[in-house]
């Protein structure tokens, strides 16, 4: 069996808010921390664009973070776009599906970015691969799910006799405590940083900055962002509200 080094972690980053508030995470908690993404034929591919800039002013906001931010690999995975029709890999119209499922759910894909991450974390010796998958505050992807995902972790690791830990730390937050995550992790920066900088609009709109970021406002993952958004700032100005109440009245 390959050893494997369990202070050290490769993370699916995409530049969208629960990929780059993954990467602080593991920031966080591993020595040594590298990355890797993915080029599907994605509709916002403008994604790819912001990865770099991104690791850079994530590293700058912590000396310790700078220290062990590893290298990144991108992978091409064009045929995936090829054999999914999805409206995140060609012009579809966004919604739903007859089946009930997003029209920009790509069948595998979290399958495939986890299993080849595995191959690099595994020949890489790094025990924890990262990614954002979130099972309570989704678009309605079945490859999100907790059980997808610790099914495909004893998988792997039967294939490749291994131990590798497939970690996600948003699987049981919505939106609104991914922003305090973020908050907890490096603060008003961090924060400022996930909400200027990232991307997470499926129709790739950069424009106008909202309060929540960028975006068109109308795709599924705008409408979570602003949504989880609106209930993070509620709860800081709730909290601010109750830190400067006057007292002795």
């Amino acid at each position: 069996m390959v050893a494997l080094d369990s202070d050290a972690a490769l993370v699916l980053f995409s530049a969208g808010q629960d990929s780059t508030t993954c990467l602080a995470w593991a920031l966080d908690r591993f020595r040594r921390v590298e990355t890797i993404g993915f080029e599907y034929g994605q509709r916002h591919g403008i994604e790819m664009e912001l990865r770099e800039p991104i690791r850079r002013k994530l590293a700058a906001l912590d000396p310790a973070w700078a220290a062990r931010l590893g290298p990144d690999r991108v992978i091409a995975l064009d045929v995936l776009g090829q054999v999914s029709e999805s409206a995140l890999t060609s012009d579809l119209p966004m919604g739903k599906r007859p089946d009930g499922l997003p029209a920009t759910f790509v069948p595998g894909r979290n399958l495939v970015f986890f299993t080849f991450a595995a191959i690099v974390a595994y020949q890489r010796g790094l025990k924890h691969v990262v990614g954002g998958m979130c099972e309570t505050d989704f678009s309605g992807y079945p490859d999100c799910r907790d059980d997808a995902i610790k099914a495909l972790q004893a998988a792997i690791n039967l294939g490749m006799d291994a131990r590798l830990v497939l970690e996600t730390p948003l699987m049981w937050i919505d939106k609104a405590a991914t922003w305090r995550l973020a908050e907890s992790l490096g603060r008003s920066p961090l924060v400022e940083l996930v909400r200027t900088e990232t991307h997470s609009c499926y129709r790739g709109v950069r424009g106008t900055l909202h309060d929540w970021g960028h975006g068109c406002g109308d795709c599924d993952a705008c409408a979570l962002r602003a949504k989880g958004w609106a209930a993070y700032a509620a709860m800081r100005a709730s909290a601010a509200a109750g830190t400067h109440r006057p007292t002795g009245l």
